[in-house]
């Protein structure tokens, strides 16, 4: 469904500014860090949050309740998420969305799970934030990090399966992890790599290591790492020839990348979460955000959703409790601005998920 049908199912042809709350029947909230280094995010936050109430509350709010939104700040921190929660239980609120932090969104998630409030994250993406959930009312809308290894996995499986595949790691928790796993799928899935070889983060000097490539004559390499290793890597392998193409993970998704290859960074490819403003349902809402000055990027996007797939879940239970909203979130689809969304038994759902992107030009274009 796209921003502008989702207007007129409502019966909202346009963003209506009230100068004042109409009274509300039905507290949520939306929770980040709205201070510091994070800021920015939470400012994405406030405003995706701030704009659903504003939409749903226009045309009659939720089961003819209205809403009323609160704006918390956690810091990214666990024991402020945990001061925050209790507050909000305090004020009587029914649905979170948040936080962004996976540390802030677990601390929370107790205290929420103890008190019947159906919670949200537009961002955490560490797979225990659902797996060791505590409750029926956790969910994310965001791509859960071991995800990300499923999908390079199946694309070099079947882009280059009968290919010679070189495995490279930066020896760091998140590089290594990274190989690992992409390593498990792709071994499941009956591909053996040609070689696999860890190096030092913070090396300038990959004369030696693209040789060993050389010499097993490898067809792609994937590495797990950074930006400046891997765009010093792909320097060497363009320097010797290699005619491979490189794969990396979502750290490759900087303008920084492009800045150590230049034009030698054509080609390489990496997974990154499908950015929700190019999705065709975004293109209403991400316009007439753009139009009032405001952010139309990721975290505001998916915390738009967010409210809107809970507000479909209550008016489907009929009711704000957690057991009936849980059960309406597990059992159905929900239209929203980054399109239709399913969960599963975790509280994961099946947007935004990992594609790949392909570096062309200076910029990463989906493949």
């Amino acid at each position: 469904m796209t921003y502008q049908q989702f207007l007129a199912s409502i019966g909202l042809l346009a963003f209506v500014v009230v100068a004042t709350p109409a009274v509300a029947d039905i507290r949520i909230a939306v929770a980040g860090p709205m201070k510091g280094q994070f800021a920015a995010f939470g400012e994405e936050m406030r405003i995706g949050a701030e704009r659903a109430v504003a939409d749903l509350n226009a045309a009659g709010g939720v089961n003819g309740e209205s809403l009323v939104l609160e704006v918390a700040d956690d810091g990214c921190d666990a024991d402020q998420a945990v001061a925050v929660a209790n507050q909000l239980i305090g004020k009587g609120v029914v649905f979170v969305a948040g936080h962004l932090c996976f540390n802030a969104s677990i601390a929370a998630s107790e205290v929420y799970a103890g008190e019947g409030i159906v919670q949200m994250s537009p961002a955490t993406s560490l797979p225990k934030f659902t797996d060791e959930r505590p409750g029926e009312g956790v969910f994310r809308l965001a791509p859960r990090d071991d995800r990300q290894a499923d999908v390079a996995a199946g694309f070099l499986f079947n882009e280059f399966g009968s290919k010679r595949i070189a495995l490279l790691h930066d020896k760091t928790a998140y590089g290594k992890a990274l190989t690992d796993a992409v390593k498990a799928v792709l071994n499941e899935l009956g591909t053996s790599e040609s070689m696999a070889l860890g190096f030092d983060a913070g090396g300038d000097d990959f004369r030696t290591l693209v040789s060993q490539l050389q010499l097993q004559a490898v067809d792609v390499v994937y590495l797990g790492g950074y930006h400046p290793e891997a765009g010093l890597i792909k320097l060497e392998m363009e320097r010797q020839g290699l005619d491979a193409v490189l794969m990396a993970g979502d750290a490759l998704m900087t303008e920084d990348y492009w800045s150590v290859t230049g034009a030698a960074g054509n080609g390489t490819l990496l997974t990154y979460p499908e950015i929700p403003r190019d999705r065709p349902e975004a293109q209403d809402l991400v316009s007439a955000l753009e139009e009032a000055g405001l952010s139309a990027d990721r975290f505001t996007l998916t915390t738009y959703a967010a409210v809107q797939a809970w507000a479909e879940a209550v008016e489907q239970a009929g009711s704000t409790a957690l057991p009936d909203v849980a059960g309406a979130l597990h059992g159905g689809t929900f239209d929203t601005v980054i399109g239709d969304v399913t969960f599963n038994g975790n509280g994961d759902s099946n947007l935004p998920d990992y594609i790949v992107y392909e570096w062309q030009g200076g910029v990463p274009q989906q493949r």
